[in-house]
């Protein structure tokens, strides 16, 4: 009766121990909402200072060049900002051609109609179509204000073409100019990784408190809240990668999609906790297990050794007799299940680690 009372004692405190490991601590949501905030601010801000130094920038040359509609610079040069420095570069290409190409289709439209409503609606009719089979399209609206002003001053001189042709060059030379300048998003990246291996540490956590205590009721909303910190982590490092013209690294994009391939493990895996019903002695490996898993989830750690446990384990319950009823078939079927699931988990991160790791 004693060993029975310390054994009893033991399971309390480990479950007590598992409770507190699973708890969230508040400043850490209260920071991972901070740095959300002042990311969203710090995007907004400098932004707005590209967008004004841009358009101020790109109409004060072409005044200064004498440029007729100068303020027609600034526009475009408004249009072309975006917000990577890639995604620049290949929009203001294509508004180039673009330009090019309705520049052509107006002053063809316009020689030989007239200057009138009805020539500019021809114009409309054949360069819109033949912008977006191209794919072209994102220019139509700078392509067709440089068009009006051919309306407007009722001309296609050469020097009127050049003057529109100079006005798209120094608008989206500016933006591409502005757009030299990205924030270093290291910070946030490698915040997104601690936070990401901190919460499949929590969910590996409370599947082995689920384990411990012999409870196998498991909602998934740890695997829920993953997913949605890997969607933005992933946003990020997409966005992180379209900013490097030529010297890039796929590193960070590899790491959060072989989170994602572990996460949905996870997910199968609260599902088979949930159905599951394990002997004692069976529960504490499995919780074992995954609190070994969960100790060696940094990217820096290849976790080699974890497939060799968890190859001793599925030999374990190999060499044991063979079931007897319809419900020790099924739990063993769950058991080795889980020590697949597990397997493959952890071979992900092996994988990752031998291709990408240092």
């Amino acid at each position: 009766m004693a060993a029975g009372f310390t054994r009893a004692r033991q399971n309390s405190a480990l479950i007590k121990s598992n409770q507190q490991a699973l708890k969230f601590p508040a400043s850490h949501a209260i920071i991972e909402r901070s740095l959300k905030k002042e990311l969203l601010l710090m995007s907004i801000l400098q932004r707005t200072i590209k967008l004004v130094l841009a358009t101020c920038l790109a109409a004060w040359l072409a005044d200064f060049l004498g440029l007729a509609y100068s303020t027609s610079a600034g526009i475009i040069a408004i249009l072309s900002v975006t917000d990577t420095r890639r995604s620049t570069a290949k929009l203001a290409g294509n508004r180039f051609l673009s330009t090019l190409l309705a520049l052509a289709i107006g002053s063809l439209a316009f020689h030989f109609l007239g200057f009138h409503l009805g020539a500019l609606a021809i114009y409309i009719a054949i360069y819109v179509p033949l912008a977006f089979r191209l794919g072209w399209e994102i220019g139509i609206t700078p392509s067709s204000v440089l068009v009006g002003h051919l309306l407007v001053q009722e001309s296609t001189s050469p020097a009127l073409l050049l003057n529109e042709v100079l006005l798209f060059l120094i608008g989206t030379s500016f933006a591409l100019l502005v757009n030299l300048y990205m924030p270093s998003r290291e910070k946030a990246i490698h915040s997104y990784h601690l936070q990401v291996e901190e919460k499949l540490k929590d969910i590996l956590l409370r599947f082995k408190y689920y384990l411990s205590r012999g409870d196998g009721r498991n909602q998934a909303q740890l695997v829920d809240e993953l997913d949605s910190l890997l969607d933005e982590a992933l946003k990020l490092v997409y966005l992180d990668h379209s900013d490097h013209l030529f010297h890039q690294t796929d590193y960070h994009i590899h790491y959060f999609e072989m989170r994602q391939r572990q996460s949905r493990i996870l997910r199968n895996m609260a599902q088979q906790i949930n159905t599951c019903h394990l002997a004692a002695s069976e529960s504490l490996i499995l919780a074992q297990l995954f609190s070994k898993i969960a100790a060696q989830l940094s990217q820096t750690n290849p976790a080699h050794d974890l497939l060799d446990d968890i190859e001793r384990y599925l030999q374990v319950f190999r060499n044991r007799s063979l079931p007897k009823t319809r419900e020790e078939f099924e739990t063993r079927a769950t058991l080795l299940q889980l020590l697949r699931e597990a397997e493959t988990f952890i071979q992900i991160k092996v994988d990752f680690y031998q291709k990408y790791g240092n």
